[in-house]
């Protein structure tokens, strides 16, 4: 890692802190700030967008924490939510209606900032992390009763983002269709993210057949490219726009987060 003086740090760190926010005071984690002071320190993700890469983020994790903790004056969201007194999500008579979508998001962190900003309600989309698995049949039900209805998965860029997909397809069965709406190699490099290495490894035989050999390997290899790494604004966008348009969208292919288009969500062009 590189050394930076603090006073460079913590100029970084309240920069930082305005990018994530905007437009608008949006509600943001730690980890979206740490990449955010990362990208203001390094901006390596200024290359021709021509180009398809990561990088590793540059700025030491330790350095990031102490910086943060000399500005308790930045309103940050936790990255691991405390669990609540009983299980979110709809509670009694709402099981009687119908839920057009549905987003089951791997990060707990990025699922707290999803609904601190108010998507469960413009988008009309609950927002379930993995430790509701499997989900409620009465949640189920409901979601099968909408004509159309789909469940999206939002994940990281890794082997545990393609695993969850894997589970909530195979627990939501074959009446619902379920969608990846998360990160896949082509779309960290596109966006060029700063993607961490150093993961456990696994064989790239381990991972779906349909992705490219190349995003195999760089999965295999240990790299992560997390949804945290993506700007709040741009997220939230992309996520809202994707599950508005779930009832708009064509039929899913039989699901399989191998065979999702090109261009995905996340690379979509925005204002």
């Amino acid at each position: 890692m590189i050394a930076i003086p603090d006073r460079l740090l913590d100029r970084a760190l309240r920069r930082a802190a305005e990018h994530c926010g905007r437009p608008g005071r949006l509600a943001f984690t730690e980890r979206q700030l740490y990449y955010e002071t990362d990208r203001v320190l390094f901006p390596l993700h200024r290359g021709p967008r021509r180009l398809r890469y990561t990088a590793r983020p540059l700025l030491a994790e330790a350095r990031f924490a102490a910086a943060l903790a000399r500005h308790p004056e930045l309103d940050v969201l936790p990255d691991r939510p405390a669990p609540p007194a009983h299980r979110p999500g709809p509670e009694g008579d709402l099981y009687d209606y119908a839920f057009p979508r549905l987003l089951v998001c791997q990060d707990a962190g990025i699922a707290g900032m999803l609904r601190a900003n108010r998507l469960h309600l413009e988008g009309a989309c609950p927002v379930l992390t993995p430790d509701r698995l499997p989900l409620d049949e009465r949640l189920l039900a409901a979601v099968r009763r909408a004509d159309g209805a789909v469940v999206h998965v939002l994940h990281d860029a890794s082997p545990a983002g393609l695993d969850l997909f894997v589970r909530v397809r195979a627990h939501a069965g074959p009446r619902l269709r379920v969608r990846t709406a998360g990160l896949l190699p082509r779309h960290a490099a596109a966006l060029h993210l700063a993607a961490p290495s150093g993961r456990p490894r696994c064989e790239a035989e381990e991972l779906p057949a349909g992705l490219p050999a190349a995003e195999r390997a760089w999965l295999a290899g240990g790299r992560v490219a997390e949804l945290a790494a993506v700007r709040p604004a741009r997220l939230l966008r992309a996520v809202l726009r994707t599950v508005r348009g779930g009832g708009f969208a064509p039929p899913a292919r039989p699901a399989a987060p191998t065979r999702a288009r090109d261009t995905g969500f996340l690379t979509w062009p925005t204002p």
